[in-house]
């Protein structure tokens, strides 16, 4: 088949699948170059990117005898000024998921100095330039591609003939990387870094991107025009570049978003789209946007002139009145004041905040972070609480991380005040306190009385804004996944430990409902971990709860997508007044998160904009000017989908 996609792209399933696939492109190079008795020159990344492929090339090594003997390695990159052994710095994160695992001779391994002093930056990328002429060339180049389209730190604006140098980091970049560093005042303001000159002299390359959160920056660069202000975009003149991408980070592309534009283009030959509900859905949406119409005001030339004729014959036998009417009544039954069923009958919808419904439910509310709540469905919970349901709110990780350290000091210095009255050891607690913050190096493990301090200022945070929102406070749990408390933003993988007792919560509840957060673009992964552990454990519990609805929520980055949409549920000015105020509890979060990401908004301002952007797409739809809206998805329209 073809696209208009200007880079060639493979799509797999899930990051692991790709992962996977990476790591035996790479381990098949490294054998051909053993066969021909030759060096084998790999230009490698960092990031969160290519952790799995590093992963699957240890166990090559260790179940399958890949020898890295022959081996020899130049990173991409380094942060100015950064220790080696610190645990941010680049060659810390390639001895710790690569290096120290293989048969790798040292003098191998070339990285980026960013012990050097400024005077010797210059002399030293002409040094690295030279020396990877001198073995050879890069057989092979791995990148992952950041959020501005820069490959390696080359940030938007570098040249296409440009070398190793050092270069001053954009702040979006910084921001991105602030997690890792616990604020971005942390994180360095300059990298050494290969040029994009020298990224291009690689035999071959391949360029990785997955999550959801990569879907505009991929798309833009596979399928966009050349650009220095997305540098990943000169890969379009490389001969043999191949960009992979999973399913969630591929949603962006044409082919993905709107096929039909390819079909009318004829980049797909005979026609392959079978147009049901769903993708007719899709397309209605799409055509209501793209021409600024409402959908029943949708007409016949609206569908030819946008590549949709095929979607009326099929759907509607050549009638797009059909077509319209039938999205239109579809997407009406998503919108509910009713989240968990049991509207009472011949209840007026005005009504539906003030009376209980005719059946009550159980309902678990799963909570990556102590905040993801009331961020994601604060209004949506207290819809549920005063309809008369029992709803349980489950926190699953302490969210410690993201508590400033002179937060955690106040606190510790309430509790001394508060022992001078009711007796303890407060003095004591809050020296010790108040030393592992002297102590603690920028971006260092936090000690164990001072991660204490920051898991109950995030436990009574949630505990507040959960009561807040209605919810009776026995019905309040905190898991405190084994897989998060490493105390470094690097977490374990997800065990059985965990999984145990995520399963262990739901045949306590047993509830009818469940809501996790399906928000994946979480820039630190937890949500992703978290919803692993769900997803894990539902096909053993089925047995159990053979009535379970499982919808997920989306948070403060990402919204989804109106033709994927189970479940709107509108929320009144008061209601999303309400919410907010609930938001407001987690006061450590309040005014300048630890991890705000790119967007410098504080949550509850991203959660407005967002729930009231929802409501505006619905009314440009054709339907009732809400304030606001949250939405859900059903986990089986994912699965449907092939998106989980």
């Amino acid at each position: 088949m073809q696209y208009q996609e200007k880079i060639p792209v493979k799509v797999f399933n899930n990051q692991r699948c790709a992962s996977v696939w990476i790591a035996g492109e790479i381990a098949q190079i490294i054998k051909q170059k053993q066969a021909q008795q030759l060096p084998c020159v790999l230009g490698l990344a960092t990031g969160s990117t290519p952790i799995q492929v590093y992963k699957e090339l240890v166990r090559l090594h260790k179940e399958e005898g890949l020898s890295f003997q022959n081996v020899i390695t130049f990173n991409l990159d380094e942060y100015f000024p950064i220790p080696k052994e610190s645990l941010h710095s680049y060659y810390h994160f390639m001895h710790e998921n690569l290096f120290n695992h293989v048969d790798i001779q040292k003098e191998n391994i070339h990285i980026p100095d960013g012990t050097l002093i400024k005077e010797q930056i210059e002399d030293f990328c002409q040094y690295y330039e030279k020396l990877i002429l001198e073995k050879g060339g890069l057989d092979f180049q791995l990148l992952g591609i950041g959020s501005t389209g820069h490959i390696g730190f080359n940030e938007p604006g570098s040249s296409v003939n440009s070398k190793t140098r050092l270069i001053t980091l954009d702040r979006k970049t910084r921001a991105d990387a602030s997690s890792s560093f616990y604020g971005i005042e942390n994180v360095p303001k300059y990298a050494i870094t290969m040029g994009i000159g020298t990224i291009l002299q690689a035999k071959k390359i391949i360029i990785a991107a997955f999550t959801e959160g990569k879907q505009r920056i991929a798309s833009t660069v596979i399928e966009g025009q050349l650009s220095s202000q997305y540098p990943a975009t000169f890969l379009q003149n490389h001969k043999n570049t191949l960009f992979v991408l999973e399913r969630a980070s591929a949603q962006g592309l044409t082919r993905y978003q709107a096929p039909w534009l390819l079909e009318a283009q004829g980049l797909k030959g005979e026609l392959q789209i079978k147009y049901d509900l769903s993708t007719a859905k899709k397309g209605v949406i799409w055509l209501s946007q793209k021409v600024g119409k409402p959908i029943l005001r949708l007409q016949q030339e609206d569908y030819e002139d946008n590549g949709l004729l095929e979607l009326i014959t099929q759907i509607g036998q050549g009638n797009c009145g059909i077509v319209n009417l039938t999205v239109f009544r579809e997407l009406t039954q998503i919108i509910t004041g009713w989240p968990a069923g049991g509207r009472p009958d011949k209840l007026p919808e005005s009504y539906f905040t003030q009376k209980k419904a005719i059946s009550k439910q159980k309902i678990i509310i799963f909570s990556p972070h102590p905040d993801d709540d009331v961020i994601c469905m604060g209004g949506t919970m207290k819809k549920l609480t005063n309809q008369g349901h029992e709803v349980h709110v489950v926190y699953m990780v302490s969210g410690n991380l993201a508590v400033f350290d002179f937060d955690a000091l106040r606190f510790a210095d309430v509790l001394k005040e508060t022992s001078k009255v009711i007796g303890g050891n407060g003095e004591e607690f809050y020296e010790k306190v108040k030393k592992q913050i002297k102590d603690k190096k920028p971006g260092e493990v936090d000690g164990p009385d001072l991660a204490y301090v920051k898991t109950i200022i995030r436990r009574t945070e949630a505990r507040s804004a959960a009561l807040c929102t209605g919810v009776e406070e026995q019905n309040i749990h905190f898991l405190d996944l084994p897989f998060y408390e490493t105390g470094k933003s690097q977490k374990k993988p997800l065990g059985e430990e965990d999984k145990q007792i995520v399963k262990d919560i739901i045949l306590k509840i047993q509830p009818e409902y469940i809501y996790a957060a399906g928000d994946l673009t979480d820039p630190h992964g937890t949500h992703r971990v978290c919803l692993e552990s769900i997803l894990a454990v539902l096909p053993q519990v089925k047995e159990q709860l053979p009535n379970l609805n499982t919808l997920l929520y989306r948070g403060a980055w990402q919204e989804w997508e109106l033709d994927k949409v189970t479940m709107a549920v509108p929320l009144s000015p008061d209601e999303l007044y309400e919410k907010r105020i609930a938001i407001f509890k987690h006061q450590s979060q309040k005014d300048r998160p630890m991890f705000p990401g790119s967007d410098s908004r504080e949550f509850w301002q991203r959660s407005e904009s967002r729930n009231k952007e929802t409501a505006r797409l619905f009314t440009n739809l054709g339907f009732v000017n809400y304030e606001a809206l949250e939405c859900f998805v059903s986990l089986d329209v994912l699965v449907m989908l092939g998106e989980l």
